[in-house]
């Protein structure tokens, strides 16, 4: 089951996090095989590191929990807050050659709400098969879940466009899997891993 984990790092820690990227990078190569989404979270203007993203498939949220608390980075007290969610994969379109090649921009949109029941309803289309494809744009969309997965609690996009744009690709379908209006936020984001 894929779980959502976003760690926000702590002011200031930049030069720590190169010395230990060696360390980050080989735990992650444990979970290769497993993880769906990798990325760090930019600046405003993509230059410094502000987080780390990873949607990681693990068999419950005991593995999740030991996931976000074994990585480097947090063990270094690097990182201020790490949230870790049950997530339900709707779209994932993997990355683009320019993406890769850090020639066009992503962004991360995430929003958070109150648990709400939670229906079929797939926001990206209406389950007919009348060739109705969600924006080219959209990398990937997953809805957060409770444990129990009978709840929504928010939704993480990637997006191939800068943060002022991507709330707007993501707003229609974040409002209806909660039954009203959402309050989004963007942030740049890179694919992760080794190059």
């Amino acid at each position: 089951m894929p779980f959502y984990v976003h760690a926000q790092d702590k002011p200031g820690v930049g030069a720590e996090l190169v010395a230990l990227s060696e360390a980050h990078w080989s735990y992650m190569d444990r979970f290769a095989d497993r993880l769906v989404l990798r990325g760090p979270v930019l600046s405003e203007d993509g230059e410094e590191h502000a987080g780390s993203v990873h949607v990681v498939d693990l068999a419950d949220r005991i593995d999740a929990e030991r996931f976000a608390n074994e990585e480097p980075f947090w063990q270094a007290g690097l990182y201020g807050q790490i949230t870790t969610v049950r997530a339900v994969v709707l779209l994932d379109r993997g990355p683009t050659e320019a993406s890769l090649a850090g020639e066009e921009p992503n962004s991360l949109t995430t929003g958070h709400w109150s648990p709400e029941p939670r229906s079929e309803l797939n926001p990206l289309g209406d389950g007919d098969d009348d060739g109705d494809d969600p924006d080219s744009r959209l990398s990937f969309v997953a809805v957060l879940v409770d444990d129990s997965q009978s709840r929504t609690v928010g939704i993480v996009a990637v997006t191939r466009t800068l943060p002022d744009e991507a709330p707007s690709l993501i707003q229609p379908f974040a409002d209806r899997l909660k039954g009203g209006p959402v309050a989004l936020t963007a942030q740049r984001w890179c694919r992760g891993g080794r190059s």
